[in-house]
């Protein structure tokens, strides 16, 4: 169980006045997703790291941006990061994982990508959708990462977008 990484911490903590009530949950669901994605398969070190910033990412313009309709802003803030980083090569890869994890078909171009994809899935669904993940394991995964109020938060800002934009109120959403 990877309980704490210091590169999950430092990011988070400097979005700590955007992500506001919804940082532990923000954090909790980071912590789930790259668990459950080792829980998967055995990742390089390169790939944890990826991993890592993806799951960092892969929702945050919700807070920073204040949109539902965040993949894109989430890319490009992870892209800058990327870039900050001295990691630019890791862009395709790290930003498809942002751009697929709500993907209801696999992902067939990437075995990593795809990881992600039903790590998240497995985990957004409060594992009624396992993706091949034991429920044993997302359980052990979800007590040592509590919800915190993340899926609740979810449902307030899916019923807020339903209400503003019925005609499209889950612009993440990919086939």
């Amino acid at each position: 169980m990877l309980e704490r990484i210091d590169e999950v911490e430092q990011l988070t903590a400097g979005w700590a006045a955007a992500l506001g009530d919804n940082l532990t949950a923000y954090k909790n669901h980071i912590y789930r997703v790259i668990n459950l994605c080792a829980l998967q398969r055995e990742l390089s070190a390169a790939e944890l790291r990826q991993v890592v910033i993806a799951a960092c990412f892969h929702d945050v313009a919700i807070w920073l941006d204040d949109t539902f309709d965040y993949l894109a802003p989430s890319r490009e803030h992870a892209q800058r990061y990327l870039e900050h980083q001295g990691l630019e090569a890791w862009g395709d890869r790290v930003c498809s994982m942002i751009e697929q994890h709500h993907k209801l078909t696999p992902c067939h171009d990437d075995e990593l990508v795809e990881t992600f994809r039903r790590a998240d899935w497995a985990d957004v669904s409060l594992g009624l959708r396992r993706q091949g993940i034991p429920g044993s394991a997302i359980s052990t995964v979800r007590r040592a990462f509590p919800n915190a109020g993340f899926h609740s938060f979810l449902l307030r800002r899916t019923g807020r977008e339903l209400l503003s934009r019925p005609w499209n109120p889950l612009p993440m959403m990919r086939w």
